[in-house]
Formats: C-alpha cells, structure tokens, sequence
C-alpha cells in the first residue's frame, strides 16, 4: 500500500455542517484539512427538511428549555441545554450574513413554523429544503477560504496516537494510499449510524466510523441505545435510503390517519411517542404503512412551503394536493455518540466530535425537532473556539 504523510494544524473528518462551521471558526492563519468520505453532497446535513430552531427572546427561555428537556424523558445535560440556546440567535444571524435564505413575513421579519413537541413556533426555515440552503451556503464560504483543503472520497481509518494524545487520522483515499495525516488538533464530524439500517432516512456511507475508533482507543462513548426513529418516512418497498416527509408537515396541519380513514393520534406529540402509536396502528390493522394527510393545509401552503416533498411525491405517484401518503417511521437521528463535554473535547486530549458523532447530552433519550442543525454548529463553534484558546495556553 502506498504512504503518503500530510502536515496540517488541524484536521476535521467530515464534510456536514458541524464540521463546516468549525472550519469557519479557525483562525485563517491555521493550516486546516477537510475530509468527507463520498462526494461533498453526500452528508445527512443535505438532507435536513424542517428547520433550525431558535430562541425567539427570553420569555421564550423556559418553554424553549422544557420542550427540549420533555422531548429528551429529563436526561438532557442541562447545562449544553442552557449553552444551545443562549447561543441559538447568533448562529441563526451568522448563517444570515453567510447568505442563507430563510423565509420571511410580509414584512420582511424571519417566518417561524412550528413542528412536533414544541410549545411555539420557533423554527426558522428554507421551504423543505433548510439544510441543503445553510450546508450549501456554508461550504460555499469555506471553500473561498484560502486556508482550508478539502478532500472527497477520502476515508478516515483510524486516529493517530502519541503519548496518549490524539497527533492526527489515518485515512485512505479512493485510490487506496494511506494518507497519515499529522495535526496538532482533530475533529471527529463523521456523522450517524444509519447506514447501518435497512430503512433509514440517512446516506448509506453514514457508518458510525468514529465510534469504532473512539472504542479501539478506549475514548469514552455515551448512550449507544439511544436512536431516534422518525415517525413518517415515505413508504417504499425499493431499497436505499427513505425519504423524509418533515414534521413540520404535521406542524402546519397534516394529519395521520388509519386505513379506515380515521385519526389516531395528537400529531405535535414528541417523535418517540407518535412512532409508537403508528407502529401500534400498523400492528392492529395488519398493514405496513398507515397514512398522511395534507388536507388541512391550504394548496399554496402546500407549494411554496413543501415545494420538494411535493415533487418527491409526485414522482412516487401520489399528488399531496389530493391525496393522502403511505407513511412508515424509519431510523433517523442518533442521540449517542462519542462522550464530549461542553468544549466538544473527546477523553483523548487533542480529539474534539462534533454533530451527530458526539454526545454532548442536549438531546437526551429523544431529540426535540429542529435542535440538530442548531446543535451542531453551536458546539462546533465552541470545539474551534477551545481549539484556539488551547494554542494560546501552550504557546
């Protein structure tokens, strides 16, 4: 096999968001590496529907923080609760000046939906598009960074290790060198498990690689059994990832129904509970789907907000405008991960996680929806942040 050695300050396996926003956050002095393990494209943050979450003022603090709290059964870190949210609408104006579009009132003030377990509408989006709006708009700025490379179809393999610190990652690129990347400060953002799912709502390359490495290494891992199922994902009986159908469908009105055409839930319930009441549906009717309405949403709602779960549809063969869905819950979100504290620092000094690969303990046992993009770069930005001022305490 063929060697090559790489030289950088700080090197970040994956290509999402979280990891996007902790280049963004580094000093344009740093030399950084960006590696993701298909092509740019092909990252959950892409996939993203409903929205990013924000705290709207501060009398929004203690509902804010109860749902999320409620949707995680209490196991929720407090305190990376509290930090989400006091942090929320200055990420939100960041990706405004990075140029996200999100939707707006009439008066040019930001327009906020509301999906599942939340208690107001709080949730700023693009369309049914919002995390291929923010990850495009964000890769596009770092991609004019003349500070930061990027590498595709590059594998991480393993990390790196001297003296019981983390020194860089091994990784191997699509022509099968070894690349042995040499850096003062890592970043696992290498994203979920889901590809190791039959149905899931996740790329197939989503593999959960840095969890095996953090466990060969004995860097702490968290809540492995907590994985989100999402309640409504087109039914299909071809293989490959499924395709979402956002809760903030059900936010804005639809409605789930039973093969007799009757409603058998309280859709803004929180995910884990409305999953176990369509999976209790589908026991009782013997079926393998049961069905979503759109009917109580206005047709030009229908079109201007839910644009590509329309056009999904359609070509599935079913018009949203006048028919109800098969809809199915499928794996979706994991809430585990690997241990991080409110820096996002691993137990391995030098090695930080990000995104979905940490586990920060925002989520709990069940993630409130729309927390994850927000999540994301909040603890993104804060792993870039410890990174520099780490440097400075050295140096």
């Amino acid at each position: 096999m063929m060697r090559k050695r790489l030289d950088y300050d700080t090197v970040i396996a994956g290509c999402g968001v979280s990891g996007l926003f902790t280049a963004l956050h580094l000093p344009r002095t740093q030399k950084v590496l960006m590696i993701c393990k298909e092509d740019l494209e092909s990252c959950n943050s892409m996939l993203a529907q409903g929205g990013i979450c924000v705290l709207l003022n501060d009398a929004d603090y203690d509902d804010y923080f109860e749902d999320t709290m409620r949707a995680g059964h209490y196991e929720n870190r407090k305190e990376s609760v509290d930090i989400m949210l006091r942090s929320s609408r200055s990420v939100i104006n960041q990706l405004i000046e990075y140029g996200v579009d999100f939707a707006r009132t009439a008066d040019g003030s930001l327009a906020y939906t509301r999906e599942g377990a939340h208690s107001h509408p709080r949730i700023c989006y693009h369309e049914d598009t919002t995390g291929k709006e923010i990850t495009t708009k964000l890769r596009q700025a770092v991609q004019n960074l003349p500070n930061v490379d990027i590498l595709q179809y590059t594998t991480m393999t393993d990390i790196l290790v001297e003296n019981g610190r983390c020194t860089g990652i091994i990784a191997e690129d699509r022509s099968g060198t070894q690349l042995l990347i040499h850096a003062q400060d890592t970043v696992m953002a290498t994203g979920g498990i889901g590809g190791r799912y039959e149905h899931s709502t996740n790329f197939r390359c989503l593999t959960g690689d840095a969890l095996e490495i953090s466990q060969k290494h004995g860097i702490a891992l968290e809540h492995l059994d907590y994985v989100q199922i999402h309640p409504t994902v087109l039914y299909s009986k071809l293989p490959g990832r499924r395709f979402l159908i956002s809760e903030s469908c059900r936010g804005e009105g639809a409605i789930l129904l039973n093969a007799k055409g009757e409603r058998f839930v309280n859709e803004l319930l929180p995910r884990d509970v409305v999953t176990k009441a369509i999976r209790a549906e589908m026991e009782k009717e013997g079926s393998c789907h049961v069905w979503l309405s759109f009917a109580p949403i206005p047709e030009e709602e229908i079109r201007t907000h839910f644009p590509n779960i329309l056009a999904t549809c359609l070509d599935a063969g079913y018009d949203i405008t006048k028919q109800p869905i098969p809809v199915v819950p499928a794996q979706h979100y994991f809430m585990g991960g690997v241990h991080v504290d409110s820096h996002s620092q691993t137990t391995m000094p030098h090695l930080y996680a990000v995104g979905e690969t940490s586990c920060n303990g925002v989520h709990g046992k069940n993630r409130l929806a729309s927390n994850s993009l927000l999540e994301s770069m909040v603890f993104a930005q804060r792993a870039a942040k410890h990174i520099v001022d780490t440097r400075k305490d050295d140096d």
